[in-house]
C-alpha cells in the first residue's frame, strides 16, 4: 500500500471515529503523544490524546441522532518519507469543522502527532 492510500485510511477511520464517537477508533490513529488545539474561541482549547478521548466517549454521536454525514479530504502532503499533512472537513452538527492534521511514519504505521481545529456553525 503506498503512502497516500495509507494516509486515506487514517481520514476514513478518522471520519468514522468522529461520527460514531468512537474513542478507540482514534486510539488507532492518534500518536500516544499527540496534542489537540483550537483557537475558534475567545479561550484556546489546548489538550492531550487522554483528555481528548474522555471528551469523545462522554459525547451523543452524530451517528445515533441520525444526523447526516458529510466530511471530506481537502489536501494530502507528503513532503518527506516519515512526514504528512492533512487537511480535512467534517460537520459536527451544529458545527462545521476544518482540521489540520500533521502525522508521522512510525513503526506501527502513519499517525496522527497534532489536529488544529477551527469550526463554524452551520445551519444544517
Amino acid at each position: 500500500m503506498s503512502d497516500e492510500d495509507a494516509i486515506r485510511q487514517i481520514a476514513e477511520t478518522y471520519f468514522d471515529a468522529i461520527y460514531k464517537c468512537d474513542a478507540n477508533l482514534f486510539a488507532a490513529i492518534l500518536h500516544p503523544a499527540a496534542m489537540l488545539y483550537c483557537f475558534a474561541d475567545a479561550e484556546p482549547v489546548i489538550m492531550n490524546v487522554e483528555t481528548y478521548l474522555e471528551i469523545v466517549r462522554g459525547r451523543v454521536s452524530p451517528e445515533t441522532r441520525n444526523d447526516p454525514r458529510k466530511d471530506e479530504i481537502v489536501l494530502i502532503e507528503i513532503p518527506t518519507p516519515t512526514t504528512a499533512h492533512m487537511r480535512v472537513r467534517e460537520i459536527f452538527l451544529p458545527k462545521q469543522f476544518t482540521d489540520e492534521l500533521t502525522l508521522v511514519k512510525t513503526k506501527d504505521g502513519w499517525k496522527i502527532v497534532s489536529k488544529v481545529w477551527h469550526f463554524t456553525l452551520t445551519e444544517q
